[in-house]
């Protein structure tokens, strides 16, 4: 009887300790949870979900300009044309809403080179660099970043002559009603380079089809081929320049 009694002490008692753990337990868990509910962070309403996130590495096209030769740049712009690709490095032409870049055998791979569709926004780096007059960007690198854009060619005609056309250079730009001078290609035969004299009010600016840029099986090479002298016609091209403006045309249309 008295071992009976042992064991039913012993049991009540094993019982009333589960029972008094079990209740600190829950106290420390709640306290716990009042403690992590005192250290969250407050929630700031008034800041947008999808608040965009500036770039502050990135120049702005004032920036560009106003940066000396040989300095490193960084920007970001929309591919507008593609000219070439070849050994791991592109040449392209690219623009924003404040003015134009062009890259010149930027570094990238050829799977990458088939993503640079018209439109397609990146970020380079690379060095600010001067040859012939033509201002552009070296030894770059880039990333593709979210956004689209693809410029509308602005009238330049007005501007030939002027000191405000290089201020234009490599932005997609036309001309309107520009007489023919001359036409010829590249190593004297098709399949190179069309060198275009065009006129305007008595002065004379040279052009160019570069077959890099625009191919020979399309409109404008075999439009431009079969021009003549004294044909009127409208032209559409990227502001290319050496040594004064050289347009690298890639749309034109003969007046009737």
């Amino acid at each position: 009887m008295k071992k009976i009694l042992l064991v039913l002490a012993v049991i009540a008692l094993s019982v009333f300790m589960l029972a008094s753990c079990t209740v600190d337990e829950v106290d420390e868990n709640a306290k716990n949870s009042v403690d992590a509910k005192d250290n969250v962070e407050p929630v700031d309403e008034g800041k947008e979900e999808n608040e965009e996130v500036v770039d502050e590495d990135v120049m702005t096209y004032a920036d560009y300009v106003a940066a000396a030769i040989d300095d490193e740049v960084v920007i970001d712009a929309y591919v507008q044309g593609k000219q070439s690709w070849w050994d791991n490095k592109a040449t392209v032409y690219t623009q924003d809403e404040d003015g134009a870049y062009f890259l010149y055998e930027m570094a990238c791979s050829e799977e990458d080179y088939a993503k640079l569709d018209n439109g397609t926004h990146i970020k380079v780096k690379g060095y600010k660099a001067e040859w012939s007059g033509e201002v552009e960007i070296v030894d770059a690198t880039f990333e593709i970043i979210d956004g689209n854009y693809i410029a509308k060619a602005v009238d330049a005609t007005a501007w030939l002559g002027t000191d405000e056309l290089v201020q234009h250079q490599n932005e997609l730009v036309s001309f309107k009603k520009m007489t023919v001078e001359s036409v010829s290609y590249k190593n004297d035969e098709p399949g190179d380079d069309i060198y275009v004299t065009l006129s305007k009010d008595g002065a004379s600016y040279d052009f160019c089809v570069e077959y890099y840029l625009t191919g020979t099986e399309t409109d404008v090479y075999k439009t431009v081929g079969e021009l003549e002298v004294g044909d009127v016609v409208d032209v559409e091209g990227f502001l290319y320049w050496y040594n004064g403006p050289n347009p690298h045309i890639t749309a034109i249309s003969v007046a009737e």
